[in-house]
């Protein structure tokens, strides 16, 4: 099947009031587990590749990228590819002929203002060469002094009337907003601020996203997509599933030193969480136009 392109996945998951699931990779393995927990699934999603992931893939965008596309390629369902909290403009400029037909700017650690500037730029570019982009947004600082608060931080909350503005001045297609979420967390047990994802849902008219999500216990993140989150975003929970099953075959055979043995474990394991959190989600089983 064609590579499918994100913005059409997410604005069909937001038309029918859900959400895409959208899951980091970083090795080839996760890849093959995200196609195929779709696939038995039924429903679409989004393959990411994270900045710090091609860093440590040695720095090269291409290699992973590439494998992305090929399994994209050849899966069942749409599959879009991502590339995922951009802070470098060398970076951004490889997405389009890779093969991705997104990317996530991200310069939330940034004040406001340099925020806007870097974003409006980076946009302006990407929708030149054709990519959907999504940016990120936390708690604004200034007030009193105190420098701005990183989006992922204890207590970061995004504000509507700023998220308005941002999205308005820099011309970005989605936003990643601060609800509740960490990133990295290993536990579930995020709170989220529901009455503020509806809030930002109301006064934005661009699909919301939810960073963190592996945090996120089932009934969280179900509620989170039924007040207007339209991309879940989720990386920890598929290392977390490779590293037990990897952890349980190496502590039943402690002798083995075939790979390919405990990593088809831990392909199985992570697909089975991805199709799992695509039920919790929802994920509509439609396709999207090839892009």
């Amino acid at each position: 099947m064609p590579l499918a392109a994100t913005g059409e996945l997410v604005g069909a998951a937001a038309a029918a009031r859900s959400a895409v699931a959208a899951f980091n990779v970083i090795t080839l393995e996760h890849i093959e587990a995200v196609v195929a927990g779709a696939e038995q699934a039924g429903a679409p999603v989004v393959v990411q590749v994270s900045e710090n992931t091609v860093a440590f893939r040695c720095g090269r965008l291409l290699p992973l990228a590439r494998a992305a596309v090929t399994a994209a390629e050849h899966a069942a369902v749409p599959v879009a590819l991502h590339l995922d909290h951009v802070q470098r403009d060398d970076l951004l400029r490889q997405a389009a002929d890779a093969g991705f037909s997104s990317v996530m700017y991200d310069a939330s650690r940034l004040p406001y203002a340099e925020n806007l500037s870097r974003t409006r730029g980076a946009a302006d570019w990407a929708h030149a060469h054709g990519l959907w982009v999504e940016a990120e947004l936390g708690q604004i600082g200034g007030k009193d002094g105190r420098p701005p608060l990183d989006a992922h931080a204890p207590g970061a909350r995004t504000d509507p009337g700023e998220a308005h503005a941002f999205v308005t001045a820099s011309g970005v297609d989605a936003l990643a907003v601060a609800v509740g979420t960490t990133h990295a967390m290993t536990e579930r047990t995020a709170t989220l601020d529901h009455d503020l994802v509806k809030r930002l849902a109301d006064t934005l008219d661009v699909p919301l996203v939810l960073h963190g999500s592996s945090g996120v216990p089932d009934g969280e993140l179900a509620q989170a997509v039924a007040g207007g989150i339209a991309k879940v975003n989720v990386g920890t929970a598929l290392n977390a599933a490779l590293t037990r099953a990897v952890r349980s075959a190496l502590a039943a055979r402690p002798e083995a030193v075939d790979c390919r043995s405990y990593l088809k474990q831990g392909r199985e394991a992570m697909a089975a969480e991805v199709a799992r959190l695509i039920g919790v989600i929802g994920t509509p089983r439609t396709t999207a136009a090839p892009r």
